[in-house]
């Protein structure tokens, strides 16, 4: 009771246990997934950690497609080709892409009449929407799970907290090696 003779405190029954716990009867989620036996409580444990495998899968995908990415649209800059007309270069343009290094292809270019001077290469690959607009929805994707897994943890229940933790393990034993890194 306050001062003026309210009550501001919430009904014991739908609050919120603001410390770490192990009970049941906790919203995940949606209002109507609140878990309260024991089964439930398990059978959410273990969807939040396939969620949790799910999101390190999607890392891992998002990763090696933005590096195939990557390559691709730095080879179509480099070869010339106009990424609003053809997303795709010829095979014998491939090839000879393929066949040189990078060190040769770069003394092949240069005149050697002229004194040397700098050559630039394209660091960041153009835009090509069949590329992008994936890439934009995966990371809207991942960003959604991780969102999902954060709200999960934010309820303070340790039996979910650990199966968030072991299934971000367990994703990240069988599907770290495939991505590689540089995305998040």
């Amino acid at each position: 009771m306050d001062m003026d003779g309210t009550n501001t405190t919430m009904p014991m029954g739908d609050a919120m246990i603001p410390y770490l716990h192990l009970t049941r009867g906790d919203y995940l989620l949606f209002k109507a997934l609140k878990p309260t036996s024991t089964g439930a409580v398990a059978g959410a444990c273990i969807c939040l950690v396939l969620l949790a495998i799910f999101e390190r899968w999607l890392f891992a995908a998002r990763s090696a497609l933005d590096y195939h990415w990557r390559r691709k649209g730095l080879m179509l800059a480099s070869l010339g080709v106009s990424h609003t007309t053809e997303a795709r270069p010829t095979e014998d343009a491939e090839k000879s892409f393929h066949s040189k290094s990078d060190d040769s292809r770069a003394l092949n270019d240069m005149d050697v009449t002229e004194p040397s001077r700098p050559i630039f290469t394209r660091t960041i690959p153009p835009f090509i929407l069949v590329h992008d607009i994936p890439r934009g929805l995966l990371h809207a994707g991942q960003a959604l799970l991780a969102y999902a897994l954060m709200l999960s943890v934010m309820t303070f229940n340790a039996a979910y907290i650990i199966s968030i933790i072991a299934g971000l393990g367990i994703g990240e034993v069988i599907f770290g090696r495939m991505g590689s890194g540089k995305a998040h």
